[in-house]
């Protein structure tokens, strides 16, 4: 019997390598944890993959067809899987928020790439590469702004994120950009397309200061905690670990402004940048 064909790069790699490796694997007689055991990793990884929510590295390409017997179609086909046009901190985190049902995130110090405005992601990222060449600068606001296509549907992902108040504070361009930034995500609110909350200053301490959290829910896949840092980023699938990470988020939303309030001072903050007059 001839055995599987090699992927079109072109027709979602990922969730196909990810259909090949549950059919191989079921053939085997294996489950996601007998098979996560071998590679080191948990059966709820094995089924991420599976999913399409986690990207199939070549070390772990190699040692499945070495599992299964696939004759080396996995380490053939994993690489169509993990072209991305991301950072290599950010690529799977991306791909993950693309097909996630539910996005959860506290934002420590910017708007969420999926609420930013061009010249807001313009200046963002031309403050972190200050002698790119503008074509490079053009590149990445391209990617981050078609990230954004995801909130076109009407209903989901549902996206629900907590704004530290330095998020609204700190100028990020020009004072007319901030302002169409935070009115942009003020839109955002009123559509009832997003649900936003403001952690105030007066808040004092609270359960995420070290940083941000991203928390991404699936259909059919268990969820994702993703946690970011300059140039670095982390996707946490342990359950135990996600469940803490999910407390910490609540924590924080439990001591944010309603959403009514937050929205009034998110449009308040955004009228004082429109008039130049910034606190």
């Amino acid at each position: 019997m001839p055995g599987p064909k090699d992927l079109d790069p072109s027709s979602s790699p990922r969730a196909l390598l990810g259909a090949e490796l549950r059919h191989a694997r079921e053939k085997e007689g294996l489950t996601q944890e007998e098979l996560g055991r071998p590679l080191f990793v948990s059966g709820s990884f094995i089924g991420q993959l599976e999913a399409g929510t986690r990207r199939m590295m070549p070390e772990y390409a190699a040692k499945i067809d070495e599992i299964l017997g696939t004759g080396g179609f996995f380490e053939r086909n994993c690489k169509a899987s993990t072209k991305s046009k991301y950072p290599d901190h950010f690529a799977e985190a991306a791909e993950a928020e693309a097909i996630a049902t539910a996005i959860k995130e506290y934002a420590p110090l910017l708007i969420p790439g999926l609420l930013q405005t061009e010249p807001y992601a313009r200046a963002i990222f031309r403050a972190y590469q200050p002698t790119a060449a503008e074509e490079v600068i053009d590149e990445l606001v391209a990617a981050r702004l078609e990230r954004a296509h995801l909130l076109d549907d009407p209903t989901k992902p549902l996206l629900w994120t907590v704004l530290d108040e330095a998020v609204l504070r700190r100028k990020v361009g020009e004072p007319a950009e901030m302002a169409q930034a935070l009115n942009h995500l003020a839109a955002m609110v009123r559509r009832h397309r997003i649900i936003a909350q403001v952690l105030p200053f007066g808040a004092g301490a609270h359960a995420a200061m070290d940083g941000g959290i991203k928390l991404m829910g699936f259909e059919d896949a268990p969820p994702l905690a993703y946690l970011e840092g300059l140039g670095t980023g982390q996707l946490e699938d342990d359950p135990a670990t996600v469940a803490r990470y999910e407390l910490t988020y609540d924590l924080v939303r439990a001591m944010a402004l309603s959403p009514k309030e937050s929205l009034a001072l998110i449009a308040s903050v955004a009228e004082d940048y429109a008039h130049e007059n910034q606190p």
